[in-house]
């Protein structure tokens, strides 16, 4: 068995209304100056929260934070914070926010570019509180040590993977997820899904983080069509939470792989939403890696409720059947002929998917140029 560290938040929080505790919280470790980062459709929900706050220090609001942050809007974001000089950040909304968050706070008394970070382990410190408080049940942001931003010049995403991007403390509250618009709730449910199956379908895999992401798995596939057909639904929600929050627990010590390394040239050249991209490819990727490990593949099937079969490689497309449909249920695209993506465009972002090197080396399988290429037609 091979040696694991888990990073988390010293304080995970959860459960309807907790995101109340996030003013005690600070304010009980002195923050005088609290930056709290957001993006406008979240404003509505931060009354009570920004009251709390404002009532015992001084608050200064952002709300620019746009999906697929690219490095320009993280530098604009990070002179407003060496001119505000908080010492509290405070993200609240999707996972663009929150990797903003994150991202601000560890670069506030950082002399690095952030170009110098890109890859793991190569963020220098942060001296800044930081908590965050997901509003989406999808990138499990909130308590990973990952942030992405979209590199225009390259067209790719690249992350930046450190320690000290863990949160302070993490509020997971399912009651600021019920207004995320259906095809938002579908795009990051899926994503939260493919984190836990890409976690178990690791070579990186390991017993302690199994455990979170066959009950990620089993959440998520049990939830997510309810939670998009009825928004409200305080189980649907609360589970879709738990289950995005398992699966942010599986980022740092074990990460993704292919299907997730093979996104990110998707939504940085044509701007797919990470989630549906992920969605897309996870049937391509899934037939690729399944000789790998059909025992594996077989478990995540049985973790979506699919009956064993025989074999289990047949147990194993009885799963992905399962994610086939609930996909199709949610309304997520099938294809990637219909996402407005050419085809000649295939070769040119198979060669980009290539330089993700920090996630290709989880996969099940050896992964080439052409193996990706491959995956794309087989999706397209």
């Amino acid at each position: 068995m091979e040696p694991i560290t888990l990073l988390h938040p010293p304080q995970i929080s959860f459960g309807d209304g907790c995101s109340k505790e996030t003013a005690p919280f600070l304010i009980a470790r002195g923050a005088a100056r609290i930056m709290l980062i957001t993006s406008p459709p979240i404003l509505p929900l931060l009354g009570p929260i920004r009251m709390a706050l404002e009532k015992e220090a001084e608050v200064s609001v952002y709300d620019t934070v746009v999906a697929e942050p690219t490095i320009d809007d993280f530098e604009a974001l990070r002179e407003e914070a060496n001119r505000f000089a908080p010492d509290a950040v405070i993200g609240i909304g999707g996972g663009s926010v929150l990797d903003t968050a994150k991202l601000v706070a560890a670069f506030r008394c950082n002399p690095q570019r952030v170009e110098e970070t890109f890859g793991l382990n190569l963020l220098r410190s942060r001296n800044t509180l930081l908590v965050c408080c997901p509003t989406t049940s999808g990138t499990g942001s909130e308590v990973s040590p990952n942030a992405i931003l979209l590199d225009e010049k390259d067209q790719l995403k690249k992350g930046v993977v450190s320690r000290f991007l863990v949160p302070d403390a993490a509020f997971v509250d399912p009651l600021l997820t019920h207004t995320a618009p259906r095809p938002v709730t579908a795009a990051t449910g899926m994503d939260a899904l493919v984190h836990c199956i890409e976690a178990y379908a690791n070579k990186r895999s390991h017993p302690l983080i199994d455990v979170y992401a066959l009950k990620g798995i089993q959440l998520i596939g049990a939830s997510l069509k309810k939670a998009c057909e009825s928004p409200n639904d305080p189980d649907a929600r609360s589970n879709m939470a738990l289950g995005s929050l398992m699966g942010g627990l599986c980022l740092g010590p074990v990460n993704t792989a292919a299907i997730h390394a093979l996104a990110y040239p998707l939504g940085g050249e044509f701007h797919v939403p990470h989630g549906v991209s992920n969605s897309v490819l996870l049937p391509a990727v899934f037939n690729f890696n399944l000789p790998a490990s059909p025992q594996k593949y077989a478990d995540i099937a049985l973790a979506l409720g699919a009956e064993r079969a025989e074999t289990d490689e047949e147990t194993a497309k009885r799963g992905l059947a399962i994610v086939r449909q609930l996909s199709r249920d949610i309304g997520i695209p099938q294809h990637l002929s219909e996402l407005d993506i050419p085809r000649d465009a295939l070769p040119r972002i198979a060669e980009s998917a290539m330089k993700v090197t920090r996630l290709l080396v989880n996969n099940l399988r050896e992964l080439t140029a052409a193996d990706a290429q491959a995956i794309y037609e087989a999706a397209y």
